[in-house]
């Protein structure tokens, strides 16, 4: 199967995207911090420091949701509870990033960041189970054991 292929594969581009906008981020700030020059009467040193406070924030949510990808692929199960939460905001993430990148960065951005959308879509899809298989006969004691059902009388009129 392809399961534990892609959440390995999800788990460590999430792990270089985490890496990659903290870095980012953090250059960011150190260039913002050597221009001395305000923006609109904005403080430089506080710019700089946003910039690598919100840089270390979305690697740390990245990793962790790099983390949970980890987990999936270790454990081959499904991602259960806030982890699926937190792979699902992810794929939010991607989607609203990846719409912001095609115009303002350009399409091999938006490419990436809809590939790691999809990855993430499909980490998320291969786990799904459903609930019983189609040609499977129900348990007993589930209802398969009562007479069948019956559609009501159709009505009379007087």
């Amino acid at each position: 199967m392809v399961r534990r292929p892609v959440a390995w594969v999800v788990a460590v581009v999430l792990f270089a995207e985490a890496f990659g906008i903290a870095a980012l981020n953090w250059f960011l700030g150190v260039v913002v911090d050597r221009q001395d020059m305000s923006l609109a009467g904005l403080d430089p040193h506080m710019m700089s420091v946003s910039s690598k406070i919100g840089g270390i924030a979305f690697g740390l949510y990245f990793a962790l949701c790099g983390l949970v990808a980890l987990l999936v692929a270790l454990r081959d199960r499904p991602p259960a509870g806030f982890g699926r939460v937190l792979l699902i905001s992810a794929a939010v993430v991607h989607g609203i990033l990846g719409a912001f990148t095609w115009g303002l960065v350009g399409w091999p951005a938006f490419l990436f960041m809809v590939l790691v959308l999809a990855l993430i879509v499909l980490l998320l899809m291969t786990y799904d189970r459903p609930a019983e298989p189609a040609g499977a006969a129900p348990e007993a004691g589930k209802g398969g054991d009562g007479p069948p059902v019956t559609s009501p009388p159709a009505p009379t009129t007087p």
